[in-house]
């Protein structure tokens, strides 16, 4: 399967473009009208939320100044551990855990939450070792100096590691701008690597893996790493001018959503993975991260004519929805 890659071109050239375009209007639309709809709420929704952050805001500002008691004159010290080391080391942890089972099929009471049940069923040791030395390459070879670099663009728009930590409000408001621009910027990347001079030079790397594990999610073409991994995810901070706290909370987020979105299980109370695990399975469904882009540009319809969009909801129980939802019997000949 090559997905859009290799697909023949198609007649009605300007009637495509003029549906791409009316698409793009309406997202613009739908994700500008949600913003406004976060904004006129925004008091009755987290009064409750900022009044916890309220009181024990003095706790966190208190060991935020500690902190810069103890790294004065080596604020750029600082600004390493948080940007790049404080969320290695929960990747690291997280999918350490999910890598025993992915190796061992135990404990059970994971491994039976497994997606595409009978795939990488023994693991493929080799394979696994390899996607493993990539992702240890993106990370401090790609990820490192790129989050150096990042450090004079934030000091133009202010100090990240300035005194004072962003209100409740605000990092809400920088987390709800983040995303959006995560995922307008990773779909339309994502989409452009799917064209059939870019995927198989470049995004057929992280597709080798049909039936995705966690670690996996940053196992990528070093060009892939830049343009669609780190910098959907940094532009926002830079947009938004963000406090060293908020980028180490963003940047951690980001990589154990990417993380659940590969891992291969739909675990209970975590978000859905079908979406993603759909697209590697099929290559030509479900390019973004929210899947609002795909139900506007229509790279969702095959997936919700699936079982796997009737499981792509939020287990709030402890059966496996590949029990309550199972796939419809194969048909044989």
């Amino acid at each position: 399967m090559k997905g859009e890659a290799g697909s023949a071109q198609r007649p009605g050239k300007p009637k495509q473009e003029g549906h791409i375009w009316g698409s793009m209007r309406r997202t613009a639309f739908i994700l500008g009208s949600g913003l406004l709809l976060l904004v006129a709420f925004w008091n009755s929704v987290t009064w409750h939320l900022q009044r916890f952050w309220g009181a024990s805001g003095y706790f966190w500002q208190a060991q935020w100044e500690r902190l810069l008691s103890t790294f004065e004159g080596k604020e750029w010290t600082l600004y390493i551990i948080g940007a790049t080391q404080v969320p290695s080391l929960l990747f690291w942890s997280f999918n350490g855990l999910l890598l025993v089972v992915d190796t061992t099929g135990k404990p059970h009471f994971i491994s039976r939450y497994r997606i595409q049940v009978g795939k990488n069923e023994p693991m493929d040791a080799e394979k696994l070792r390899q996607s493993i030395r990539t992702v240890l390459f993106n990370q401090w070879v790609i990820s490192l100096p790129m989050l150096v670099f990042l450090y004079p663009i934030l000091k133009l728009w202010g100090d990240p590691c300035r005194r004072e930590l962003p209100t409740f409000h605000w990092f809400l408001l920088e987390l709800a701008i983040f995303t959006l621009i995560e995922e307008v910027l990773f779909y339309y990347s994502h989409r452009l690597l799917h064209h059939p001079t870019f995927y198989r030079k470049i995004h057929k790397k992280h597709h080798e893996w049909t039936s995705p594990i966690g670690v996996i999610s940053l196992y990528a073409h070093p060009i892939e790493h830049v343009v669609s991994n780190m910098l959907p995810v940094m532009v926002g901070p830079i947009v938004m001018g963000s406090h060293l706290s908020s980028i180490t909370m963003w940047f951690s987020l980001a990589l154990i959503i990417t993380t659940i979105s590969h891992c291969g299980y739909h675990l209970p109370f975590l978000p859905s993975p079908e979406f993603h695990d759909y697209h590697h399975l099929k290559f030509n469904q479900c390019y973004g991260v929210l899947g609002v882009l795909d139900h506007l540009h229509g790279t969702d319809t095959v997936f919700k004519q699936t079982k796997a969009y009737e499981r792509h909801i939020l287990l709030l129980g402890f059966t496996p929805l590949s029990e309550s939802i199972p796939d419809a019997p194969k048909k044989t000949e």
